[in-house]
């Protein structure tokens, strides 16, 4: 199954799960969702403003944001997925991770990446589960963002 079906299935799975009803209580010692996002970069500071001033991530004076789940039309799950390590999916990054961040109006998003002279790699505004589009970083990670179809 291709890269992109398994995430579609997977945002899809988590989606319809968890509509309308509330989750079982777990047992403890359980994963109970993403905690944060970390990974290395050449220049902290200087990607830290990118994504504040490129994507709108809210970069607070420590250097990191804070994301919240209840934030209006945020979708009410994160997805998690190990992909093999053949995928190509990454591409073109050749980086081991891709972050998905989850958008509230694709269309203002990429005017906003239009205006900055970011290059959207590709866009896809008929899957199921919502709209996508993917870009670089300057660092030369992909990032995938996602406004859930509502």
């Amino acid at each position: 199954m291709k890269a992109k079906s398994i995430t579609t299935l997977c945002l899809g799975l988590l989606l319809l799960a968890n509509l309308g009803r509330a989750a079982p209580a777990p047992d403890a010692g359980h994963i109970t969702g993403v905690g944060g996002i970390f990974f290395k970069a050449k220049n902290p500071k200087a990607l830290a403003a990118r994504y504040r001033d490129v994507l709108g991530l809210p970069v607070e004076a420590w250097g990191g944001a804070a994301l919240h789940y209840d934030a209006p039309k945020h979708p009410p799950v994160i997805a998690w997925n190990a992909f093999p390590a053949s995928t190509k999916y990454f591409a073109p990054s050749t980086a081991g991770f891709m972050i998905n961040y989850a958008v509230d109006d694709m269309d203002a998003l990429l005017a906003r990446l239009h205006a900055k002279g970011v290059t959207v790699l590709k866009r896809d505004d008929n899957d199921p589960n919502g709209r996508f589009a993917w870009i670089l970083d300057p660092e030369g990670n992909k990032i995938e963002l996602w406004e859930p179809k509502r």
